[in-house]
């Protein structure tokens, strides 16, 4: 059914069934899975990332999952490090490395490399996250419009974690963010990778994950949740992970105890996300997969 190739790359928006082809595909396959998903990497976030079960990882071996603590860095540029090394360690047992994953950055990071940014800067990011507290989301973003326009085009003001990265590096070099990545232009191409996913209608998409939402809840989301903040997490990056957040937000408001009030904003929250992921899956060469092919499998 595909072509195959050096790499084999699963994805496609949330709740499309990126981790269910990709099972399939590493049993069919001889594969082992290698996860890029920017919360699974972080211990003690669970439930809202959708991690494989206990069952699914005894099936096929999963890779870069549960490997940091919550207020540990993670970046593009690290995680694709890891991904190196765990590529060349299922390619050396034989198998086929198949990475399965939402965050974009992280796969295109692997592929196609990074430009050679400065490493962060815990001082400049305080600083921002400060103003995040006092002023709000907007006015970090607004202070980007300032300074990197294009930048500030692409990225949403609450994507406060990607906001600050981008201020970060016109504070520490002088230069946007945005021309630093246009003389990168993701040129060299790092692996020969195929990208496959679940070709999903919008209709389809939105039931799925309203589905998938209200079996989070379910199985014990908000308790997951209230069990970071009070080990500490309550700022970590992961925190600020749709769903995340709004389950955080309503147990500082007090509004956690309407569950349909707030089922109904994590699914929104998500597909607001999902089409964002939609927009970028758009410009990649992406063989995309019918549920019934998917089925057949």
């Amino acid at each position: 059914m595909f072509a195959g190739g050096e790499l084999l790359v699963v994805v496609g928006p949330t709740a499309s069934g990126k981790s269910e082809l990709a099972l399939r595909l590493a049993e069919r396959r001889g594969g082992e899975i290698i996860s890029a998903d920017s919360v699974q990497v972080y211990r003690h976030f669970d439930i809202g990332a959708a991690k494989p079960t206990a069952e699914e990882q005894a099936r096929i071996p999963h890779h870069l999952i549960d490997i940091v603590d919550p207020n540990e860095a993670m970046d593009a540029a690290r995680w694709a490090s890891l991904a190196d090394e765990k590529i060349a360690e299922i390619r050396a047992r034989g198998r086929l490395p198949i990475v399965c994953g939402g965050t974009f950055l992280w796969v295109k990071s692997l592929i196609l490399g990074l430009s050679p940014m400065p490493a962060g800067d815990a001082t400049v990011r305080e600083r921002h996250r400060d103003v995040v507290a006092k002023s709000g989301n907007a006015a970090l973003h607004n202070a980007l419009v300032e300074v990197d326009p294009v930048a500030a085009a692409r990225l949403n003001a609450n994507d406060v974690v990607r906001v600050s990265r981008a201020l970060e590096v016109h504070e520490l070099t002088g230069m946007p963010l945005s021309t630093w990545q246009e003389q990168h232009q993701f040129k060299t191409k790092r692996y020969n990778a195929e990208l496959i996913g679940v070709a999903r209608t919008r209709d389809q998409a939105d039931a799925r994950i309203q589905t998938r939402t209200t079996q989070m809840l379910e199985r014990g989301w908000v308790e997951e949740v209230r069990g970071l903040l009070d080990s500490g997490y309550a700022e970590c990056r992961a925190m600020n992970a749709v769903g995340y957040r709004q389950i955080k937000d309503a147990l500082l408001s007090g509004k956690v105890s309407d569950t349909d009030w707030l089922a109904t904003e994590i699914a929104r929250a998500t597909r607001i996300f999902a089409r964002r992921q939609r927009t970028w899956l758009r410009e990649q060469p992406v063989r995309w997969w019918t549920a019934d092919e998917l089925a057949a499998l």
